[in-house]
């Protein structure tokens, strides 16, 4: 188990091929929503899986990406973590932070992003591990209260 805070991370997952992760996602992620540590619920649609789980090689997400992937469980513990730095997000198409979205930091440069579609309610964007980059600059973003 990984360490972050207190409360530990689970081991990364080994599957043979995508669709084993796939059928991991559906049956953990896309049968009920995830409570965040905040009372939130967050759903998740088996289309995302494509989106979080694939890079862009050559096209938009093109490419299935095996660390991503290992990581499928980090995203329920993320979500439940109280000691998750916690960011608003950002609207790539109007170039500036966006209310709605939030997005966690946890154990080694982690990123679970949601989307805030009402009081208790969001719905899961992506995650994935972030190179410096992209960390330093969710971090130009407020803190999320």
């Amino acid at each position: 188990m990984l360490e972050d805070g207190d409360l530990a991370y689970p081991p990364l997952i080994h599957y043979r091929n995508e669709r084993e992760y796939r059928a991991h996602f559906e049956r953990v992620y896309c049968q009920g929503p995830i409570q965040t540590f905040d009372r939130i619920k967050v759903r998740f649609r088996k289309r995302q899986f494509d989106h979080c789980f694939f890079e862009s090689v050559v096209a938009k997400d093109d490419t299935f990406s095996q660390p991503r992937a290992e990581r499928i469980d980090w995203i329920k513990a993320a979500l439940e973590d109280a000691n998750a730095e916690l960011r608003i997000g950002w609207d790539n198409k109007r170039k500036c932070p966006a209310n709605d979205r939030r997005v966690a930091i946890v154990v080694r440069n982690y990123v679970v992003i949601i989307r805030i579609y009402r009081r208790l309610g969001a719905e899961f964007v992506t995650a994935f591990v972030a190179g410096q980059r992209t960390i330093t600059q969710i971090r130009t973003n407020p803190l999320w209260t």
